[in-house]
């Protein structure tokens, strides 16, 4: 098993079902960020992301793992930090993240055996229970905490993307 700290909540899963993932899909405000958001008077925001998630998610993409974003709600800082990244599905502006997900899958000819997803709040909850491997962070809402089949250790917007594509990563040596 690769030496992570990721917690298994609902069953220790195998390395094999690590190793299967193909499609690696997160949404973004709570898990690439810390959730904060800074609007200014002229209606621009900002966000903080972790370059450890940044670094995480090129490798992985280097690892032949395919790397989606989908998030509530649209935002110039996300279009540019995906772009930064070179995130080849950034998908903005759907609160149905299920059927998002699924949409996607389908597109790209991924089953959900081969999928992951990670997310923290209640609109994330189907499609962390719909993925082969359903993650969520410590600071996670309720429900998304009781949907997860594992939960980093690292909080949102401090790593803890990295920690699952370390983890994605090692399941593949």
């Amino acid at each position: 098993m690769p030496n992570s700290k990721i917690q298994n909540r609902k069953s220790k899963i195998p390395l094999a079902r690590w190793a299967a993932v193909r499609l690696f899909v997160m949404d973004v405000d709570g898990i690439l960020t810390d959730g904060t958001v800074q609007v200014f008077s002229d209606g621009t925001e900002t966000k903080s992301f972790s370059i450890l998630d940044g670094m995480g998610l090129v490798r992985l993409h280097q690892a032949g793992v395919i790397v989606a974003w989908i998030s509530g709600r649209p935002s110039g800082a996300t279009t540019a930090r995906a772009r930064e990244l070179k995130i080849p599905h950034l998908i903005q502006g759907r609160t149905d993240k299920l059927a998002a997900l699924k949409e996607l899958a389908t597109q790209l000819g991924v089953a959900a055996t081969r999928c992951a997803y990670m997310g923290d709040d209640d609109i994330d909850v189907p499609a962390i229970e719909w993925a082969a491997i359903g993650i969520t962070v410590p600071g996670a809402m309720p429900r998304a905490l009781t949907a997860a089949d594992c939960i980093t250790t690292r909080a949102a917007g401090h790593g803890a993307v990295r920690e699952v594509c370390e983890h994605l990563l090692a399941s593949r040596v």
